[in-house]
């Protein structure tokens, strides 16, 4: 039956292969299910706490989403790519639409939900998929050379071998300090991994996280219990079963935005999210498929369509049961790399987070110092691709390094893509080469420039 559905042979994979690479990917991503919960509830924010919607509620909703969208996308568009409330986008619910816009978290999701209907739609009238047609093959490649970059910057913040700097040290960034217990798992974990991916042992990654687990909850219990500082992390657990709280659903049919804030500021709040949304999915896929060597010769994707309708639904069910905006991950990129080539693989890593409902405190002993190596060794194989971008031509190789860099010092998918076409268009347009622009990178530019100047629109205009 798997044979039947997924083509495993054809696609040169077999159940085992799909199964870890699934596994990979749910351990990579499972640190989603208490950061999604513990952002939107303001746990860490003691004065806030009450203004957004309840923790166990949220970290139920969180799971419910990522388990049954990741197992649709895998069913129906066959691809292992993992669907889960996207980190970013939930800062913007909390931080920019409750704190900042004061609203109640019941309209914040209904946001949400609003955008994800209207990406719903530009995928279903083929909007969505032109858009992505339209680009061109070296902003491609850079896109998932910047994705690369970004989960290898991902990782390196993980495992606390860098750090975020400040003015009094001068830089943006700086080196982790390297002497903790928390960083020498980190790196035995990484010395590990990097071990196995020599060696060619399948599963490296997997094998990787696991080990690196063990030695973390070692390396904790002989400090103490001070050597990782979230709470669960590292700690076998007292009690495994917890039963869900679903009492978020359904909350975010709220549409009070437009009476607290404005018809023209709700719009154009929508609209920033939805370009959010609507990128951070296509730099996603682009990335992936090219790694694994899905795109054709004009860098598409077959069924692509069918991964897009999925991702906009999943916007639409984050909203509606209030994880906030589900979208699709980029540490799907860990499967991809032991192998997964099918939805077998999404498969697996939904079924499991539809397991951790239940069995959600074991899944919090996963330190992400046991996920920086495989999210470093991922960034490294997806970065292989820029030898193909042609940095010798000044209108594709400016815009792809603004991709590339952009998106890991921004942290945002988004504003990578945004800073490359805007400058491709403008660099075309200087050069006297506009009419080798398709339409629709004008059209994306030009959305992009709004998006750059909404804090501008707002504190000018006052709305």
């Amino acid at each position: 039956m798997l044979e039947s559905w997924f083509k495993l042979r054809q696609h040169g994979t077999t159940v085992g292969t799909e199964v870890v690479g699934g596994a990979t990917t749910f351990l990579v991503m499972a640190y989603i299910i208490f950061v999604n919960p513990a952002i939107l509830s303001f746990a860490a924010v003691k004065d806030l706490q009450g203004k957004g919607p309840e923790f166990a509620a949220t970290l139920a909703a969180t799971c419910l989403v990522a388990g049954v969208m990741t197992i649709f996308v895998g069913l129906w568009a066959k691809y292992p790519f993992a669907i889960a409330p996207g980190m970013g986008l939930n800062a913007v619910v909390a931080f920019q639409l409750i704190v900042g816009l004061k609203l109640p978290w019941q309209a914040a999701m209904g946001v949400i939900l609003m955008e994800g209907v209207a990406i719903t739609v530009l995928v279903l009238t083929g909007f969505r998929e032109a858009v992505m047609h339209a680009i061109p093959m070296s902003l491609k490649r850079a896109i998932g050379v910047g994705i690369g970059l970004f989960i290898l910057f991902i990782g390196l913040v993980e495992g606390d071998f860098i750090r975020w700097g400040s003015r009094d040290i001068g830089t943006p960034v700086a080196l982790g300090n390297l002497t903790t217990p928390a960083v020498l798992v980190a790196v035995i974990g990484l010395l590990v991994t990097i071990w196995l991916m020599a060696k060619k042992v399948n599963g490296a990654l997997l094998i990787g996280i696991i080990a690196t687990t063990i030695v973390g909850i070692i390396v904790n219990a002989a400090s103490g219990f001070t050597a990782f500082t979230a709470p669960g992390v590292a700690v076998l657990p007292t009690s495994i079963i917890a039963l869900p709280n679903f009492s978020t659903f359904g909350q975010g049919l709220n549409f009070e935005i437009f009476a607290k804030v404005g018809v023209l500021a709700a719009v154009l709040t929508i609209f920033s999210i939805m370009l959010a949304d609507f990128f951070d999915t296509m730099g996603t896929v682009i990335g992936i498929g090219g790694q694994a060597g899905w795109l054709d010769e004009k860098g598409r994707l077959p069924r692509l369509n069918r991964v897009l309708l999925v991702d906009s639904l999943a916007a639409v069910f984050g909203g509606f049961s209030s994880s906030s905006s589900a979208t699709t991950y980029i540490e799907s990129a860990a499967g991809v790399s032991q192998g997964a080539r099918t939805g077998l693989a999404s498969v697996v890593t939904g079924i499991l987070f539809l397991l951790a409902l239940f069995i959600a405190p074991l899944a919090g002993v996963i330190p992400p110092h046991a996920t920086a190596a495989a999210l470093i060794v991922v960034g490294f194989l997806m970065c292989t691709i820029v030898k193909d971008i042609p940095f010798d031509k000044f209108e594709e190789g400016l815009p792809a390094l603004l991709i590339m860099t952009v998106m890991p010092f921004t942290y945002s998918i988004t504003n990578g893509i945004g800073a490359g076409f805007v400058a491709y268009v403008f660099i075309k347009l200087v050069m006297g080469k506009a009419r080798e622009v398709n339409w629709m990178m004008y059209l994306a530019a030009l959305g992009f420039a709004i998006y750059f100047l909404l804090p501008w629109l707002q504190k000018t205009f006052s709305f």
